[in-house]
């Protein structure tokens, strides 16, 4: 087992739903297809969809993906976000442009990265 293979396992242990689509790249699609929202945000629930570089877990996951039609409460569009598709893919969706500080391949994981994503969603604006 890869160890992509064995975080996505852990990953799928806490989210049963997830899943994943292959890149033509190498990189790997993280889908996480009923992802609850805090209040603040137009919807309870969202997809959200990050991606694995080729070279993780020394490369670190960058940026995240919500349903394109997200938005705060009364409609604006979140902080550093724009709609724009995945890489690799046409699909237009609601990008987070966030980023990890720090980021330690011996250390962290996809649920590190997913508590990135939780943090960043429980901060409306």
């Amino acid at each position: 087992m890869t160890p992509f293979q064995q975080q996505f396992s852990i990953l799928k242990g806490v989210y049963g739903n997830a899943f994943t689509q292959d890149l033509p790249s190498g990189a790997v699609i993280i889908v996480l297809p009923d992802f609850p929202l805090p209040g603040g945000w137009s919807q309870n629930r969202t997809e959200i969809r990050f991606v694995a570089p080729v070279g993780f877990p020394l490369a670190k996951p960058d940026c995240f993906w919500a349903d394109p039609n997200l938005r705060l409460n009364g409609g604006a569009m979140p902080q550093s976000s724009n709609l724009t598709p995945i890489p690799e893919t046409t699909e237009p969706r609601l990008w987070f442009s966030w980023h990890t500080a720090q980021w330690n391949p011996n250390r962290d994981n996809l649920m590190t990265y997913l508590r990135v994503i939780e943090k960043r969603l429980q901060e409306i604006r």
